[in-house]
């Protein structure tokens, strides 16, 4: 990669990382209702998961997947997304 890409692609990265950081500030601000997080795209979320934060989430897929500790919570959301289909994948076959 030249230079003006390697320096693209790190601004890029720190506006992501800014990005995220306020998204997960704001998260942690909103209220949702009982019905979306009882129940997420037809599946029904257990009561404890429903009372989780966003850490606390990523800390319990990082124990059943046997990540180390908070590194699917230090993903970027794209990256964790692709991880979710992956492993959706190989739990199918």
């Amino acid at each position: 990669m030249g230079f003006y890409t390697q320096l693209k692609q790190r601004i890029i990265r720190r506006l992501i990382a800014t990005m995220g950081s306020t998204y997960v500030y704001l998260d942690r601000k909103i209220v949702y209702s009982k019905d979306e997080i009882k129940n997420v795209l037809g599946l029904k979320i257990d009561d404890d998961l429903q009372i989780k934060s966003r850490y606390e989430l990523c800390a319990k897929l990082e124990e059943a997947f046997e990540l180390p500790n908070e590194a699917f919570w230090n993903l970027q959301s794209t990256q964790k997304i692709r991880f979710a289909a992956q492993m959706a994948r190989n739990l199918k076959e």
